[in-house]
């Protein structure tokens, strides 16, 4: 019974033996491959927030123009008001506004143009900002554009 105990005590010593240092080698060759991963995630989550910011920045530059019919005219105010919503990100905004006749017809948004029914004036606002990685990683692209455009009515 002791020989046999000491047969088994044996056998599986010697396959550790064999095996020590292994689970070093793996995490060596794991831990880069698991470093860029957290790397590129976090790059990512960046681009992606500053996709959300250049998203929210359309909608306060669309915010600004329809709160009357003057501000809608507002292409200074409204870019103003987009870089303010994405401060941390230059912003670059275009607007423009449009005008038809609640009836259907074609208006150049002159108050004569609808006799018969009133004017809708619809603002336009679309932004953009690139992003640019902190670390650049193989297989990622060198920049990312974010893009937003809101488009909202304007109350008279």
């Amino acid at each position: 019974m002791k020989n046999a105990e000491m047969r088994r005590k044996g056998w599986m010593g010697r396959g550790r033996r064999g095996e020590r240092g292994q689970s070093l080698v793996e995490t060596a060759l794991v831990f880069p491959v698991l470093v860029v991963m957290l790397v590129g995630s976090a790059e990512m989550a960046r681009v992606v927030g500053a996709s959300i910011a250049v998203a929210n920045a359309a909608k306060a530059g669309a915010q600004y123009a329809t709160e009357n019919g003057f501000t809608a005219q507002d292409s200074t105010g409204i870019a103003t008001a987009a870089s303010n919503e994405a401060s941390n990100l230059t912003v670059t905004t275009t607007s423009s506004w449009a005008c038809v006749c609640s009836d259907g017809s074609s208006s150049t948004c002159k108050n004569t143009d609808c006799s018969t029914s009133h004017i809708e004036e619809t603002v336009t606002v679309n932004t953009q900002a690139t992003v640019t990685p902190t670390i650049q990683l193989p297989g990622l692209p060198k920049s990312f554009t974010g893009k937003g455009l809101a488009i909202q009515r304007v109350v008279q």
